[in-house]
This record gives C-alpha cells, sequence and structure tokens, in this order.
C-alpha cells in the first residue's frame, strides 16, 4: 500500500519541518520564496526580518519536532508565528508538526495561513493535499496537489501524491500513470515507482 508522504522525503535542507528561516535579516519586507533543486531535494527559503530571539525560537522548535518533540516543538512555533506572522516557513512546519500528530484542523489552518502569505508555495500545498486526502476531500486534495505542481512542475513529492490519489481513491488510471511517470523521470532510484507503474498499466490493460 502506498501513503502519501512528502516532507519525510525532503533533503536535509528542508528536513521533516519543510523550509528555513534565514539566519540573517532579510533584504526584503515582502514574502518571497526561492525554491532550488538539487539532486537530494528541495531547499526552500524566505528572506524575512526577525529578531535573533526569533532565529533561535525557531531553530529550537525546529530541533525539538525532528526529535519527535512535538508539544514543546509546537508551542515554540506558535510563538514564532506570533512574533514573525509575515514568515512562510514557521507557518508550513507548524501545519506539518500539527498534521504528524493528527490535529489536522489545525495543520489545516495553518498550511492555509502559509498560502495566504505565499500562494505557491509547493510544501504548503503538498501538505494540505494530505490534509484533504486524509479527511476525505478528494476533489481538494487534487486541486492542492496541481497547485503545488502549477509553480514548481519539478516537485516530484506531489507528483507522487498525486499518483497515489488518483490510483488508490480516484481509480483515474491515467492521471496516476502520468504522474507516476513524472515521479520516476525525476527520481529513477525509487524501484517502487516501476512496479506502480507496471501495476497500473495492468489494470488498463496494456
Amino acid at each position: 500500500m502506498r501513503c502519501g508522504t512528502s516532507s519525510r522525503l525532503l533533503s536535509l535542507a528542508t528536513a521533516l519541518f519543510a523550509a528555513c528561516l534565514p539566519a540573517t535579516a532579510a533584504r526584503r519586507d515582502a514574502a518571497e520564496t526561492d525554491v532550488t533543486n538539487a539532486a537530494t531535494g528541495f531547499t526552500i527559503t524566505q528572506d524575512v526580518r526577525v529578531a535573533g530571539a526569533v532565529r533561535d525560537d525557531y531553530e529550537s522548535a525546529i530541533r525539538l519536532l525532528q526529535q519527535q518533540q512535538f508539544e514543546p516543538g509546537i508551542a515554540l512555533l506558535v510563538k514564532v508565528t506570533e512574533a514573525a506572522p509575515a514568515a512562510v516557513a514557521p507557518h508550513v512546519d507548524l501545519g506539518i508538526a500539527y498534521s504528524r500528530t493528527g490535529a489536522l484542523d489545525r495543520a489545516e489552518a495553518s498550511l492555509k495561513q502559509a498560502l495566504l502569505l505565499d500562494p505557491d508555495h509547493p510544501i504548503a500545498n503538498n501538505e494540505l493535499g494530505m490534509v484533504h486526502r486524509r479527511t476525505g476531500r478528494f476533489a481538494e486534495a487534487r486541486a492542492s496537489y496541481e497547485k503545488a505542481l502549477e509553480g514548481y512542475p519539478s516537485f516530484h513529492f506531489a507528483h507522487r501524491n498525486l499518483a497515489i490519489l488518483c490510483d488508490l481513491y480516484l481509480q483515474d488510471y491515467a492521471c496516476a500513470l502520468e504522474h507516476y511517470e513524472a515521479y520516476r523521470v525525476a527520481v529513477p532510484d525509487d524501484r517502487d515507482a516501476v512496479k506502480w507503474i507496471a501495476d497500473v498499466q495492468s489494470r488498463q490493460g496494456k
């Protein structure tokens, strides 16, 4: 059984908890996200002005979450979002943390707040798609994955999750095959992708 995960597969730079808050003061006030695609994954950064104490709280929160200490990590992230409401990454990370603990309503609220700041943010859209899938809103999940790919067509985590959604939940095998193949091209070392493609093709009678 395939399950719609994504952030666990990201590079160390984005880790379990999405984008990073830069260590230096910003050059720009408005939210502006940069996405770098490397062989190991995606690095997503945003320049924002934050005080050193806020940055320290953010980094401490990420360490706690990476250690699966969700309650104190979430509490610190809430504090960061209140101190730096224009920073996208803490909202995304908070949404992911809430999702990991099963607090899907709160996860959705945090991810939507991130998307108010940056509607094209690929991780926020992808994670929101997984929340929608877990709550049975498959059409909304599809729209969220497609939104992630609209701005960042090489974001292979969204290809994988959209393929899974189309395959297992929507029985839209043409969609599933298209996105499994896109994922396989992007991640050729994932041998499971070949099996998934063959499975869909067999159900299509190919």
